[in-house]
């Protein structure tokens, strides 16, 4: 007979993600001497803080007559979403890594502003963030405050220089994982959810590995209005992993199952909420060809679309994209089955369903797949590009690849001058009066 496997209930509680996710760790707000050769001499020369965690999720209040709203920003041009910089166009020479930093010192305000602007932005031929020093110094020359990844409770991360408590880690990269597109959404665990990020290309792929960015706030705009108004009344939840270890309870006499499954599901959901900070639901189910038994863990029901904490914006803050176990297996059709190679991956399988637990149409799940691929921009990186992105405005994925890819991403609880834009922006209800 087969055992339960308490070290496989360890190896779930690593996946227990709402999202693609990656660590950051919080680096000195000063900002390291540009003088060190190399990524392994600065974290020796730099003393690292403890990091503060990732803020909690910002859901704001709700918001009425979201049918109404939505009709209002309809009505109304959409911002120039992720504008370009490049240190071409400015006229710095792209060797020149100091003329870079003072750069981003000089204009450290106008590029935030640029961000809540537009949802993100891009910079090109700078080859200050070639390494990983100079990203560094980068953001904190914009003043950009490092946070821990929402995830860091239940699992750990590589770093880029292999550092510990560095505060680079690595993005997708792995070989096993390059024909897994991911798709698009908002870095979130449950209740924690970082406020920006910097992703940086140190080493392209040789081909594909596009980093994908798209804008919430045109998310909201162009879904069909009858879809938005039954997903924000009844909400959202997902489902964020499987523990597919549980075929040995038929095996059991008829009438100790019942009993075996209470006592199971009692511990495995004492095990996973003592390791997450949000309540998880666990409930039986069956699949493959043998109808195995699996728990599957769900997550609080939330809003799909969002106040903006600082703008006041409404944005589409929901992973269907990425979590649908619909819209990922059609992707398998394109791109290739997953490749479930380690016991982590073997249970991070994730789905989405009404917040009532209701499941959602395909028909339904292909409209919103079929928006969100309308607003991605695919942006094919080079060594020393970064995407500066507004997490909530913002969301981000990763295509298909062949070759080495070599990305890292900082997570950011929020920056300098954040509370002079909050206090400038002006209140949802009255954005919505002047757009009518």
């Amino acid at each position: 007979m087969a055992k339960f496997s308490v070290p496989a209930l360890a190896l779930a509680l690593a996946a227990a993600s709402t999202a693609n996710a990656f660590v950051a760790p919080s680096v000195s707000s000063s900002v390291a001497s540009l003088s060190a050769s190399t990524p392994t001499a600065l974290a020796s020369s730099v003393a690292l803080e403890a990091p503060p965690l990732s803020p909690e999720t910002a859901w704001g209040q709700p918001i009425t007559n979201i049918r109404d709203v939505q009709s209002a920003y309809r009505s109304t041009a959409a911002p120039e979403f992720a504008p370009t910089i490049s240190a071409k166009d400015l006229g710095l020479d792209p060797t020149d890594t100091a003329a870079q930093l003072q750069y981003f010192k000089d204009n450290a305000t106008e590029i935030k502003n640029m961000m809540e602007e537009g949802g993100a932005v891009i910079f090109r031929d700078f080859d200050l963030m070639k390494e990983q020093k100079g990203f560094q110094a980068m953001y904190g020359a914009l003043g950009m405050k490092v946070c821990l990844d929402p995830l860091h409770s239940v699992s750990a991360r590589p770093t880029v220089d292999g550092q510990k408590n560095s505060p680079v880690y690595e993005a997708v990269n792995k070989e096993s994982r390059k024909n897994f597109f991911i798709g698009m959404h908002n870095e979130f665990v449950g209740t924690r959810a970082p406020r920006a990020a910097a992703f940086v290309c140190f080493k392209a792929a040789e081909e594909g590995g596009e980093f994908l960015i798209a804008d919430g706030r045109a998310m909201f705009r162009d879904l069909n209005p009858d879809l938005v108004e039954r997903l924000y009344d009844r909400s959202i939840r997902y489902s964020v992993m499987e523990l597919p270890f549980f075929g040995w309870i038929d095996g059991l006499p008829d009438p100790v199952q019942g009993p075996v499954q209470g006592a199971v599901k009692g511990l495995v959901s004492a095990a996973i909420n003592a390791k997450v900070d949000f309540s998880v639901d666990l409930r039986w189910g069956e699949a493959g060809y043998d109808n195995t038994k699996f728990l599957q863990a769900r997550a609080p029901s939330q809003p799909p679309i969002v106040r903006h904490p600082v703008t006041g914006e409404p944005t589409w803050f929901c992973n269907v994209h990425s979590h649908s176990s619909k819209l990922r297996k059609d992707r398998e059709g394109q791109y290739g089955a997953e490749r479930f190679e380690d016991g982590a991956s073997q249970i991070n399988k994730s789905d989405m369903f009404f917040g009532d637990d209701g499941d959602i149409s395909d028909a339904d799940l292909e409209h919103m797949d079929e928006v969100t691929m309308k607003n991605v921009r695919f942006v094919k990186m080079t060594e020393g590009d970064v995407v500066l992105l507004d997490n909530y405005k913002c969301m981000h994925g990763r295509n298909v690849f062949d070759g080495t890819r070599k990305h890292g991403v900082a997570w950011f609880e929020g920056w300098e001058g954040e509370d002079s834009q909050r206090s400038a922006a002006k209140p949802l209800e009255e954005q919505v009066g002047q757009l009518a």
